[in-house]
């Protein structure tokens, strides 16, 4: 199937050859016609499956024929859980709207910039506007923005936000904007709590999942039984071994990524960190370096395992895992992107090991344990202690604090 079968204008079919999008991925086929009937949308599909384009295109086909004259009006609210995933769906928007006969105004709201030039740029003109929710929320209560003209309400990588604690601002963004919209629900897990948000935002979704079993069949998913004061050097030896262009490694805090990228660099590897500390610019600043592999391992904190739209990045590694077992799918879906295979490394220990058996159960995976020479496990696991036993007769029983609350009845 073509794009062109999916009733799509001409003017983004040429977006989409320029850009070498050739044939819709299959959430891509599924959801695009969906959208342009009008349907609210809850979608589930991986992470490196296409969501983004399978909003961004019909999305961009309806505003052109609904825009109207005159000043540029909101017409489209994206709401995503990261800065990196708000400015790549912002480039999206610009990318495949380029060729309409009035391209759109898209502005991307992020912390970490003038939030005064942001409101001027909403203010002179914004057709679609793309941004984090917490900027939003601040952008929000400055109450200088005309959101009475939204006709769609878009959330991307929705349960990362239900992590930022985005379910208790939810209400103050569904009272700011227009009850009657289009609502389009995109990301790669519903747990139950993304299910209790969904029916607030709409009633009558169509959803739709696409297990896209091909992108994880192109990782090699690895597990290394490591101590962890052996990952460092396990990791540089691994380097040396192996031809990878560009590494992704996630660690489990700021600092880590900090002192790791360093203690990299003195062994001569080009090597940075990326976290949440990074002031915006200098977080621009390493992706593109990482992009354009003048920095080819990159130590990281989570907010690199959504919107990082990276296609070349070879090798992901779980130097340590993430908390949440949903996380995993989205790390290593960092890799083969566009077709392309990649390699995905896990290091565990003794203490990790309950905790990735949940993640290769709630991922519907089994894999096996690797040991390297030289860096083989070592020890014993830690014996699980219960805590001691209730000491029975020490506290009152329920019999004897109902006596207690009666009234004594005294003899005359």
């Amino acid at each position: 199937m073509s794009f062109s079968t999916l009733g799509l204008s001409k003017p983004i079919q040429l977006a989409l050859q320029k850009n070498n999008f050739i044939e819709p991925t299959p959430i891509q086929e599924k959801v695009i016609p969906l959208v342009l009937e009008g349907h609210d949308i809850m979608a589930m599909a991986q992470t490196g499956s296409g969501k983004s384009a399978s909003f961004v295109l019909p999305t961009l086909e309806l505003w052109s024929k609904s825009r109207g004259e005159g000043k540029a009006k909101i017409k489209v609210l994206v709401l995503t859980p990261t800065r990196e995933l708000t400015k790549q769906v912002a480039e999206a928007f610009k990318i495949f709207g380029a060729n309409l006969e009035q391209e759109p105004k898209v502005v991307s709201v992020i912390g970490g910039e003038s939030i005064g030039d942001q409101l001027y740029e909403i203010q002179h003109g914004c057709d679609i506007l793309v941004a984090t929710s917490g900027r939003f929320l601040d952008v929000l209560s400055k109450k200088q923005m005309n959101l009475s003209h939204i006709e769609f309400f878009i959330l991307d990588e929705a349960d990362k936000m239900l992590n930022l604690g985005f379910a208790e601002e939810l209400e103050l963004v569904l009272d700011a904007i227009p009850k009657k919209r289009q609502n389009l629900l995109f990301s790669a897990t519903y747990p139950q709590k993304m299910q209790d948000i969904a029916s607030k935002i709409t009633q009558n979704p169509i959803e739709v999942s696409v297990k896209e079993t091909a992108t994880v069949e192109a990782i090699n998913q690895r597990v290394i039984e490591v101590n962890r004061e052996n990952r460092g050097p396990l990791l540089r030896a691994l380097l040396k071994d192996n031809k990878w262009g560009l590494v992704l490694v996630f660690m489990a805090n700021k600092r880590a990524t900090d002192n790791i990228a360093e203690k990299f660099r003195k062994y001569g590897f080009e090597a940075a960190s990326f976290n949440g500390d990074l002031e915006q610019e200098s977080r621009s600043e390493t992706l593109l370096a990482f992009k354009e592999k003048k920095v080819n391992i990159l130590f990281a904190t989570d907010i690199a395992s959504r919107g990082l739209d990276i296609s070349d990045i070879d090798c992901v590694i779980n130097y340590d895992l993430p908390r949440s077992p949903a996380d995993y799918i989205h790390r290593i879906g960092r890799t083969a992107r566009a077709g392309k295979s990649g390699v995905a490394i896990s290091f565990i220990d003794y203490e990790d090991m309950e905790h990735f058996k949940l993640i290769e159960k709630r991922s519907d995976i089994e894999l096996r344990r690797e040991s390297v020479e030289g860096f083989a496990l070592v020890g014993e696991a830690p014996k699980k202690t219960k805590g001691p036993a209730p000491v029975k007769g020490k506290g009152k029983s329920k019999k004897d604090k109902l006596r207690e609350k009666k009234p004594i009845k005294h003899s005359r």
